[in-house]
Order: C-alpha cells, then structure tokens, then sequence
C-alpha cells in the first residue's frame, strides 16, 4: 500500500516468537529550582487529557503548576479506565504528576473569586472548558487582564476560540474526522484503496496533540511576554489552541498534495493486515498470554523508501527481479505497490520478527517490531535511556512517602525532550484530591485555619 512517503513501507506479520517481561523498581525526586521553567506559576482549571497534559509538560520542567478540581468528584480522569487498590486510576496518577491539587467548587461564587486571585497571582491560566465558560464566570481574559496584565491565557478547545464551529463541544475522536487524520488512515483492499471504517488509535491522540500544542505555545507566549516587557509593553496574551488545527498540522504533505495534484488519497501510512477480530470478554489479555497458548501474529515495520533502501530489501528478500529500471524511483515503484508488498509479505509471513530484524539489519534497512506494551517496558533502548520510570505513590501522593503504609510504584513514561544539563525527573505522582488546598490557599492567599474549616464546611473547598 502507498505510504504518504512511498511504498515500501510496510507493517507485515511475522510468525511470533515468545517475548520476555522485565520489571525495574527505582524511586527518583529531582529538584525543580534550576528547571527552564523553574518560576512561572500555572494555574490550571482544565480537566481529562488536552489541558491537563499541557500542564503536566509544564510542570515538568519546573513550573508550579496549581490544579483546580472540584472538590467532590475531582478530575474525571481520576476514575477513567482501571482503578488502583485506592481508587484512583493510575492514568491519573501519570497525567497529574508534579502538580499541585487545590479542590474549589467553581461553581459557587466564593470558590469563583479563591480561584480569581489566584489567577491574579500566575503567569499563566491554562484551560480547556468549552468557549464562553471563562467568560460566564467572570474570569475570562476581559476581566483578569486589567488586573494582571502579564497573565497568559492558555486556551485549549475542539475548533478554537472563534469561527463559526467554535461553541460546538470539541472531543478528539470527532476533531481527528475533520481535521483529515481518520481519512487516510485505515485498512486497505486489493486494490490498495482504503475500505470500510477508518482506523481509530487506541488512544486520544488529538487530545495529547492539542496538549503538545499548547505546552508549545505557553513557552512562546512567555518568550513573547519578556520582549513585550523589555519594550514596556503588557505581556498578557491568550494562546488558542483547536484539537482540530493541531491534527491538521500533522497531516504532512497531504494538503499541498491535493491542493497541487487534485489527489485526497485514503491511503494509510502503512500497509496494514486487517485486525484479528475481538476477543470475547472473558479472554487473557494479549499483553499476557499464556504460555501455552497459539501466539498471534507479531508485526513489523520496514522502513525502505529511498531508491538504495529499496533495492536493498528486494536483494535481502530474495527478490532481485523486482529491481532495475522500472522499480528505480519512488514515482516507478508506485506502479508496482501491490506486487512489491505481495513480495515483501510473503517473506515475512515465513520468519519470525527475530529473524526478519536479523536480515533487515545485515542488509542495513531500517526495520523495528510493532510492540505491546509489555514488550515497550522491557526493550532495552527504553531502559538504557530510562524512557520508562517507577514513580512512588504514597501518603498525599508525595514522593517517598507512606511506603510502610501501602504505597507502591507506578510505571510511566518519562517526560521528553530531554534537555542537556538538567536533570529532568518525575518528582511526585499526581496528588490526591485536594492534597494541596490548605499550602495554597494559606500560603498564597494568606486564608487562616479558621476560614478554612468554613470553606470546608460550606462546600467551598475540599
């Protein structure tokens, strides 16, 4: 199947081979003072993935971020998914790392105005409530700005702040429809058209996409805001972030290439062998299997689009006929897409993905297993480069503590890039509920025990 960047690229099944499973134990805090982003305070309202995952960008490289969550429920992602023995769900865990949990009733407007000042008090506020929510509550750019100048407004939604799809509720899986992504992804047929329904991911991709985005445009902003200040200047501005813009930006040359050549290919990235149907409900999990169990098929990905690359894979697969004049350049081998990916499948459905890696390597063609998570956590690039960590939860969610109380590690992926110089590590897991309300409110706002315990008492605060 033609890849956007030439055929050749080809995900093909392998006969399986047993995976090994490795586990790692390490409790690891890092100190946050010398972090680029060491400094800046974000105020972060948004909840479930694309705002909280800008925020947990920024918070990992040093900034204080302070997270807003109602003080009964939480954040919904609390309980998303799979729970842990207390109740929260480990996603949660990862995605609320290094933050700090102030639980306020937003919807009271006494909670409204703690919220207020401490908006006052940041550099930036980041949210993802629908367009228009700020602004019933007062809180929106008009209002703040005037007495923050220098505030930033990190604004995370489906379509945008403007524009005629702006009030539409905006969910990921709907903004990767319109924004192209889902079209060219899918199955292919015979032909090498794509059929039947396009290919979800098996996460919420525009939504970490949209998060990337916004992180991004946070540290713009705040680039922008010291050159606006250096000219005195006020150095607040919103940063507008659409769920659908940002998949559009990964859509390469698909839009030139329509715009120039009339083409809207439905045509995958890479050739794919239709999914195994589902298992039924009460069946071991893939990640699991039980070693006397049938193994499915494994996969792999080669990489051989460039005219050398390509030639290459034919001579390593035994298929010098498919080389010379008529398969020299991309433009020629796309005449040609189903028998080469016929030939390339029929040799990896004989080896193993071991051995398939093996001959790809001797002949110097790129080439790497689609793996399962099991097989991610145990791979040796990922533990070398410790893209993987055990991060402690304890009592309050902070690092090391509680450990003779229950506590335990959960695994997540570290944050990248990794920037040289600095050490960059998880500090705490994401907190519990409200772990952080009384340093907050007592330190930044100066609110005393008493008012607390009335907050408290009044639904306030949790």
């Amino acid at each position: 199947m033609l890849s956007a960047r030439g055929p050749a690229t080809l995900i093909s099944a392998c006969r399986q081979a047993p995976g090994v499973h490795s586990t790692a134990r390490s409790v690891s805090s890092a100190p946050s003072t010398d972090l680029p982003l060491s400094g800046i305070r974000v105020l972060e309202l948004g909840q479930v993935i694309a705002g909280p995952f800008c925020g947990q960008l920024l918070a990992h490289f040093g900034a204080e971020v302070i997270k807003v969550e109602p003080p009964k429920t939480g954040d919904p992602l609390r309980v998303w998914r799979e729970l842990d023995v207390d109740g929260t769900s480990p996603w949660f865990r990862s995605m609320g790392r290094n933050k700090k949990s102030v639980a306020i009733d937003m919807r009271m407007e006494e909670g409204r105005q703690l919220v207020k000042q401490l908006a006052l008090k940041s550099d930036v506020l980041l949210e993802n409530f629908k367009p228009g929510t700020l602004e019933k509550w007062n809180l929106g750019p008009a209002a703040l700005h005037p007495h923050n100048p220098a505030l930033i407004f990190t604004r995370v939604s489906g379509y945008g702040q403007t524009g005629p799809w702006a009030s539409r509720p905006g969910y990921a899986s709907v903004c990767e429809a319109e924004s192209g992504f889902r079209y060219i992804n899918g199955h292919p047929d015979e032909t090498g058209a794509l059929s039947g329904a396009p290919v979800r991911p098996n996460i919420s991709l525009g939504d970490s996409v949209a998060g990337l985005h916004a992180a991004f445009g946070t540290v713009l902003a705040l680039l922008a805001r010291r050159t606006k200040t250096d000219r005195g200047e006020d150095g607040g501005q919103v940063v507008d972030v659409s769920i659908m813009e940002s998949m559009l930006n990964l859509m390469e040359g698909i839009v030139p290439e329509y715009d120039r050549k009339g083409k809207s290919p439905r045509t995958p990235t890479p050739a794919c062998p239709p999914p195994p149907p589902p298992p039924p409900p009460d069946a071991p999990s893939p990640d699991a299997p039980s070693p006397d169990a049938p193994q499915p098929p494994a996969f792999i990905v080669i990489g051989a689009n460039g005219d050398t690359l390509y030639a290459k894979l034919m001579h390593a697969i035994g298929r010098g006929d498919l080389v010379g004049p008529a398969y020299a350049h991309n433009q020629h081998r796309v005449q040609h897409q189903a028998q080469i990916e016929a030939a390339i499948s029929a040799w990896t459905r004989a080896h193993t993905v071991a051995d398939a890696e093996r001959v790809m390597r001797a002949a110097g063609v790129p080439v790497g297993r689609v793996n399962s998570v099991r097989e991610v956590v145990a791979c040796e690039q990922v533990r070398a480069r410790g893209a993987v960590e055990d991060v402690w939860v304890g009592k309050g969610g902070e690092e090391g503590e509680g450990e003779g109380e229950g506590g335990w590690n959960v695994k997540m992926p570290k944050v990248f890039p990794v920037l040289e110089g600095y050490d960059v590590r998880t500090r705490w897991a994401g907190p519990d509920l409200g772990a952080h309300t009384d340093e907050v409110l007592t330190g930044e706002l100066g609110v005393g025990q008493a008012e607390l315990q009335r907050l408290r008492k009044e639904g306030v605060i949790g």
